[in-house]
């Protein structure tokens, strides 16, 4: 696996979904503030309960998400990224990313997604409709066996203070 020019890198961000409505010269600037990362088959990525420094744009290859029991809940391939959320929420890592081929990734650090994100508020429009796709919604209580009825009784004695 070689590593990928500065156009090449500007292309493949093309392809992404965040990504994908910008111009090319705005491409090779982000491009720019990428890193490259190689991991081999079987590599872990992060752990769960790792420190999130980085946003994980996959290149070429394909990666397992698993959760705390080590179970796959999720394979993701070419063009999909992942690591964001603990990014944006400032928290440890709460499932681990192991690569199931040799992967290539483009990452990206905090600073360098917040300062791309101030230089260009469509990806924060982007960033927030992918969200949008996988919350069905927020309001559905985490205990699923909480009824309707108990959820806003709950809610009344936390506004009340009961």
């Amino acid at each position: 696996m070689k590593d990928l020019s500065l156009i090449e890198k500007a292309f493949f961000l093309k392809k992404i979904m965040l990504f994908e409505e910008l111009d090319l010269d705005l491409l090779v600037v982000i491009a720019d503030k990428m890193n490259q990362d190689i991991f081999d088959e079987k590599d872990k990525v992060f752990e769960i309960n790792g420190k999130a420094s980085l946003m994980y744009f996959i290149a070429q290859g394909e990666v397992q998400l698993l959760d705390e029991n080590s179970l796959p809940f999720q394979t993701l391939g070419n063009t999909e990224f992942f690591g964001d959320e603990s990014l944006f929420a400032s928290t440890q890592r709460n499932y681990q990313a192991v690569c199931s081929k040799n992967t290539l990734f483009l990452t990206l650090s905090k600073t360098n997604l917040l300062t791309i994100i101030s230089e260009c508020p469509s990806i924060a429009i982007a960033l927030l409709s992918h969200y949008a796709q996988k919350t069905s919604c927020r309001h559905i209580p985490e205990n699923k066996n909480t009824t309707n009825k108990e959820q806003h009784i709950n809610y009344a004695s936390l506004k009340t203070g009961i």
